[in-house]
């Protein structure tokens, strides 16, 4: 069996070979560029003023960065704020059993093969311990653009986790032949997450306009359709040279137990190495839009001032005597339909005792009551 860091070496180096290959490359450095002559369309407008042109250099240079002797950065004070998120995410699933019943649904879901019975998660653990993010360095990355300074800027930064968190699961595999049901063989399985260390790629994509395909495109009469605004995204992906160590216990038979088969193991690992290249290890990248950050009032947290104050009073005065006008209303449409339905049913029945009675001004007595 070869060691954890022949076995790491072997997938990095086939990785690399993978992302090479590919002619166009599909991560962040193949995205629109900054300066792109589409992202520029100027209004006829006098009254919004544009700056001028924001190169890669101009950009660096009003920031004061030298990507040439610019020392890494540590981002301790970044990872004292990943670290507190983490903390959160993890008081929240302890508090309630929400994590177990979502992941209890999706293992049981439709995509579950038929040759297993019902999974029932035996163990979760998120573990103790943060990331740790060092040695940012920020470069620019050139995107093919013919135009010149038209590279984009490109943060790079190292990531270590070292941390035990573990995820298992029991089932039962059915086995089908002869006949069906034959026989039920059950499997335990264990995986924990030892090691994690890669380069982590980050870079933001700016928003882009994109006129949408019409069929009235054709007829020059017709107004063109409006053109759809992609939103500001963040990309970020995994180089190829990442390293995952894992810890894979497994448990086979009820009687007979065959425990920790090397081979079950190494088909969890490669299936879990496969996930992830296939979405956030280079040439894949996993791109997140941003929410728009311009200040609003349904956003506002914190106390109230006194004129804020006065007028939340007012507005939830006017609202209970909005409220109360409309009880009023409706009581009052409910007592004239009840008043016509009494008329129009009335009329069929005024020769009977009840309604006699009413009309001669005595009560309604019941068949052998004492008289009075």
């Amino acid at each position: 069996i070869p060691s954890p860091e022949t076995t790491a070496s072997t997938r990095a180096i086939a990785r690399q070979n993978r992302a090479n290959g590919h002619k166009k490359s599909f991560s962040i450095n193949s995205s629109p560029s900054l300066t792109s002559k589409s992202d520029f369309r100027h209004s006829s407008s006098n009254v919004l003023r544009h700056p001028p042109r924001l190169t890669t250099p101009i950009i660096l240079a009003k920031t004061y960065y030298n990507v040439n002797a610019h020392q890494p950065e540590s981002l301790d004070w970044f990872n004292v704020l990943i670290a507190q998120t983490i903390a959160l995410y993890r008081s929240g699933a302890h508090r309630d059993e929400a994590i177990l019943t979502s992941l209890t649904n999706v293992l049981n879901g439709s995509q579950k093969p038929d040759f297993l019975s019902s999974i029932k998660v035996t163990e979760i653990n998120l573990g103790e311990d943060f990331p740790i993010l060092s040695n940012c360095r920020v470069h620019p990355v050139d995107d093919g653009s013919t135009e010149p300074d038209a590279a984009r800027l490109q943060a790079h930064m190292d990531v270590d986790l070292t941390d035990l968190i573990t995820f298992g699961i029991e089932t039962k595999v059915i086995l089908n032949w002869p006949r069906p049901l034959t026989a039920l063989l059950p499997v335990a399985l264990a995986v924990s997450i030892v090691r994690f260390s890669g380069t982590l790629s980050i870079s933001f994509l700016p928003s882009a306009s994109h006129s949408t395909p019409s069929t009235q495109a054709a007829n020059s009469n017709l107004p063109q359709q409006p053109l759809s605004t992609t939103p500001t995204s963040l990309a970020f992906s995994f180089l190829p040279d990442y390293r995952l160590d894992l810890n894979v216990r497994s448990l086979v038979g009820s009687r007979s137990r065959l425990q920790d088969i090397p081979k079950i193991a190494q088909m969890v690992e490669n299936r879990l190495h496969a996930w992830i290249d296939e979405r956030c290890v280079e040439p894949r990248v996993q791109q997140v839009m941003l929410p728009s950050l311009w200040p609003r009032k349904q956003n506002t947290r914190g106390p109230l001032s006194e004129d804020e104050d006065g007028l939340g009073i007012r507005a939830s005065e006017t609202i209970r005597d909005v409220r109360e006008e409309a009880r009023r209303e409706v009581e009052e449409e409910r007592k004239k339909v009840r008043e016509h339905w009494e008329g129009e049913t009335a009329a069929p029945f005024a020769e009977g005792l009840r309604w006699r009675s009413r009309a001669e001004g005595g009560g309604y007595e019941m068949p052998g009551a004492m008289p009075a």
